[in-house]
């Protein structure tokens, strides 16, 4: 295991909310919000409302910039997520987990945990000189973010889906190029 277990998870967490931005945008509703965070195994509250909504929408294009950034400019950025939010870090043991930590309470709103978490991973990233795990989908019209956790840094694509397509590419560039020597 590179990271700890909760790391791992903050970060795959916020690179899932940095590909909602889409195209299409896949978090424009309550509903949609409300999915996104039992699929990522949010704790804490969720109040439903629409400035909720609007906060972590606000969020995603912060935290597309861990991605973006060097190390230099990056620093900074997380600093500024942690000390905005007045981050406390404080061992947590709940659901199964192990002690990992929590810098924020489960009351915090969402969009504040949700970037303290992906801040506190992002600690944990630049501390072991791993920036580079953090990727952009290198299929052909893919701009989908993700984190490279393969012991040997070979992850390309963001998803199996991006994956089969360029090799299916491939495979159909390789066909037609022994089809027609010319």
């Amino acid at each position: 295991m590179l990271f700890t277990h909760d790391t791992e998870i903050a970060l795959q967490s916020a690179a899932a909310l940095v590909n909602t931005m889409g195209p299409p945008d896949t978090l424009t509703t309550d509903e949609q919000l409300e999915t996104f965070v039992r699929d990522q195994g949010w704790s804490g509250e969720l109040t439903g409302e629409r400035v909720e909504l609007d906060e972590v929408r606000a969020l995603r294009p912060q935290l597309a910039r861990l991605w973006e950034l060097d190390e230099d400019a990056l620093v900074p950025l997380v600093n500024g997520l942690l000390t905005d939010a007045r981050a406390l870090p404080q061992l947590v043991d709940h659901d199964d987990w192990g002690w990992h930590l929590h810098a924020v309470p489960d009351d915090a709103p969402l969009a504040t945990r949700m970037a303290v978490e992906a801040a506190m991973a992002m600690v944990d990233v630049v501390r072991a000189g791993e920036l580079g795990r953090l990727r952009t989908c290198e299929a052909e019209g893919c701009e989908a973010v993700h984190v490279d956790l393969s012991r040997n840094r070979s992850r390309r694509f963001c998803s199996t889906a991006c994956g089969n397509r360029m090799a299916a590419a491939a495979y159909r560039e390789r066909q037609a190029r022994q089809e027609d020597p010319a």
